[in-house]
C-alpha cells in the first residue's frame, strides 16, 4: 500500500512539474483573467442598467404625484395624514409594497412615511438627502444599503428627492425610494457566472492539458529517439514531416543527427584507416628483422634488411606527424604565426628544393611566371601546403615525358584581390566521381597504389618515392581555410590534373585572419 501512495505521489510530482501542465496551468490563468473581467464587465453593465431603470421608474412616478395634486395639499405638512388616491382596477398602484415614501420638512424631521423600512433609517436617509438636495438641486439620487422591515436581507435602495412647492415656496421635500434589484436579478447573474466561469476553467484546464499534450508528442518522439540513440546506432530519424516550429526542431535534431553519424562514420573510418596503414610497415619490419635473424646473412643481405626496416620507419614517422597535424588543427590547437610573406618567394623555394625529387623520378620539374604576391600566412604552414601540392604531383605522374608545371598569378573577384598557385601535372587524369573525395583523408584515387608488403620490400628507400597515405591533399585543404582562401582541382583523363590555391592578398579590407579548424 505504502507503494501504491509512493508510485500515486511520484506521478503527481512528474505532473506538476512537467511542461503540459505549466501550459495548460498558464492556459487556465489567462483565460480566468479574462474570464474576471468579462463577468465583471457584465455584472457592472447590468447593475447600473438597473439603476438607470430604478432612477426613470421614481422620476415618472413622482410625476404621477404631482400630476394628481398629491402633494399640493398643505395638511399633509401639518400633521395629516397622505393618502394616495384610488386609482383604476386596472391601473398601476401608485406605491409598489417594496417601495419608501417619505416627507420631510425644511428641518429635515420626517412628518410621514410609508413602505417596510424602519423610522431609524428614514431619518438618517432624511439627513443624508436634505444636505444632497440643498447642494444639488432637485432630483438627486443616491443608492444606500437598507433592510426592510420584513426582509432580513439588507437590499440596496435608490432614493429620489424631490422638493415640495406650495404658492412658489418649497415646504419640504419627497424621498422615494425603490430596491434597485427587487426580483433579485443580479444575485442570479452572479452565480450564473461564477458556475460558467468554474465550467469553462475546468473544461479549459482538461482541455489545455490534451491540447499541450498533443503539442508536446514531438518532444516526447526526440526525447525518446535521443535516449534509444548510442555511438553504435546514429540511423534513427524522426522525420515529422511538419512545417511548425516542432516540426523546424525534429528537423534541426535530424540534421544533427546526420552530422553526428558523418562525424562517428569518419572518426571510425579514420582509426580504421590508420591501423591498416600502420599495419603494412610494422608487418614489414617484422618480416625483415625475422628472416635476418632466422639465419646468418651476408652483411649485403643485412644492409639491405636494415635499409627496408629504415624506409619503413621513416614512412610510419610520417604518417604519424600528418595524423599528429591533423589531431592539432582539428583540435585548434594550430595557431597560425600570420606574417607578411611573398607567395611567389615560398613557391620558388619549395621548386627548388624539390627538383632532386623529380629528377630521381624522371619528372621535369618547371616555373612559369612568378610575380610578387603579398600575403598575410604562415610561412611553416605555406610552405607545407605548396610541397604537398607538387610532391603529390611528382609521385602520380606517369606519363612517357612526365612534366609538372607550377606558377603563381592574380585573380580579381567581386570582393578582394586573390593570389593564386597553379601545380599543374600531365599523369593520367582523375574520373569525375573521385574529385569531391580527393581532401578526404585516408582517400586514395587509385587502390592498387595501397602499400603492400611485397611492393615496400622491392622498393628503394628514396624519401618520396613511397605511395601516400591519403592525408597530405587533407592537410592542404585546412593550410588554405586556415588562410581565408580556398583550393580547386581540374582533372581530365589522360590530359592531367591542375591544383589551384588562392589566398587573399594583403588589402585595406584584408588585414586580419584567424586560424580554423579543419572541415
Amino acid at each position: 500500500m505504502r507503494e501504491k501512495v509512493h508510485t500515486f505521489l511520484q506521478r503527481i510530482r512528474i505532473l506538476v512539474h512537467s511542461i503540459r501542465f505549466r501550459l495548460a496551468l498558464w492556459f487556465v490563468v489567462i483565460l480566468a483573467i479574462i474570464l474576471a473581467i468579462f463577468s465583471a464587465f457584465v455584472y457592472t453593465r447590468q447593475k447600473q442598467d438597473l439603476q438607470y431603470q430604478t432612477v426613470d421608474r421614481l422620476e415618472l412616478k413622482i410625476r404621477q404625484f404631482q400630476a394628481l395634486d398629491i402633494l399640493s395639499n398643505p395638511a399633509n405638512f401639518l400633521g395629516g395624514q397622505l393618502s394616495l388616491p384610488i386609482l383604476p382596477q386596472d391601473s398601476q398602484p401608485l406605491l409598489s409594497d417594496n417601495e419608501v415614501l417619505a416627507l420631510i420638512d425644511l428641518q429635515g424631521q420626517v412628518l410621514q412615511k410609508m413602505g417596510p423600512i424602519s423610522t431609524k433609517s428614514v431619518n438618517l436617509l432624511a439627513q443624508y438627502a436634505l444636505g444632497r438636495s440643498s447642494e444639488e438641486g432637485a432630483f438627486t439620487y443616491s443608492i444606500v444599503s437598507a433592510t426592510a422591515s420584513n426582509v432580513s436581507t439588507p437590499n440596496q435602495y435608490l432614493f429620489l428627492v424631490a422638493p415640495i412647492s406650495f404658492e412658489h415656496h418649497i415646504i419640504g421635500f419627497l424621498i422615494l425610494g425603490s430596491p434597485v434589484d427587487p426580483e433579485g436579478q443580479l444575485h442570479r447573474l452572479l452565480i450564473t457566472l461564477l458556475l460558467g466561469a468554474l465550467l469553462t476553467l475546468s473544461i479549459a484546464l482538461v482541455g489545455g492539458y490534451w491540447l499541450a499534450d498533443k503539442a508536446m508528442r514531438p518532444v516526447k518522439m526526440i526525447t525518446q529517439a535521443a535516449r534509444q540513440i548510442s555511438e553504435t546506432d546514429l540511423s534513427r530519424r524522426l522525420k515529422l514531416n511538419s512545417q511548425d516550429e516542432l516540426g523546424e526542431l525534429a528537423d534541426t535534431f535530424d540534421q544533427m543527427l546526420d552530422r553526428l553519424q558523418a562525424a562517428f562514420e569518419r572518426q571510425r573510418q579514420f582509426t580504421a584507416d590508420a591501423s591498416h596503414e600502420l599495419r603494412t610497415p610494422l608487418t614489414i619490419v617484422n618480416l625483415e628483422a625475422s628472416r635476418a635473424l632466422k639465419a646468418r646473412r651476408t652483411s649485403q643481405e643485412y644492409e639491405r634488411a636494415l635499409s627496408v626496416i629504415q624506409s619503413e620507419n621513416e614512412w610510419m614517422t610520417r604518417l604519424v606527424t600528418n595524423l599528429l597535424t591533423l589531431s592539432r588543427m582539428d583540435a585548434g590547437q594550430a595557431v597560425l604565426n600570420l606574417e607578411e610573406q611573398d607567395l611567389s618567394d615560398l613557391t620558388l623555394e619549395v621548386v627548388e628544393r624539390l627538383v632532386p625529387l623529380a629528377k630521381r623520378n624522371n619528372v621535369d620539374l618547371s616555373a612559369g611566371n612568378l610575380p610578387e604576391l603579398k600575403i598575410w600566412g604562415d610561412r611553416q604552414y605555406l610552405v607545407q601546403m605548396i610541397n604537398n601540392l607538387v610532391e603529390n604531383a611528382i609521385k602520380y605522374t606517369i606519363a612517357d615525358e612526365k612534366r609538372v608545371y607550377v606558377e603563381t598569378g592574380v585573380a580579381l573577384t567581386a570582393e578582394v584581390p586573390m593570389a593564386w598557385v597553379s601545380v599543374k601535372d600531365n599523369g593520367p587524369g582523375i574520373a569525375e566521381e573521385h574529385l569531391p573525395h580527393l581532401f578526404d583523408r585516408f582517400y586514395q584515387v587509385d587502390q592498387a597504389r595501397t602499400r603492400s608488403s611485397q611492393d615496400a620490400e622491392e622498393h628503394d628507400s628514396v624519401e618520396g618515392e613511397s605511395s601516400g597515405s591519403g592525408l597530405g591533399l587533407s592537410i592542404v585543404k585546412w593550410i588554405v581555410e586556415a588562410h581565408a582562401g580556398e583550393v580547386y582541382v581540374q582533372s581530365e583523363l589522360g590530359v592531367g590534373t591542375r591544383f589551384e590555391v588562392q589566398i587573399p592578398l594583403i588589402t585595406e579590407k584584408v588585414t586580419d585572419l584567424k586560424p580554423v579548424k579543419a572541415r
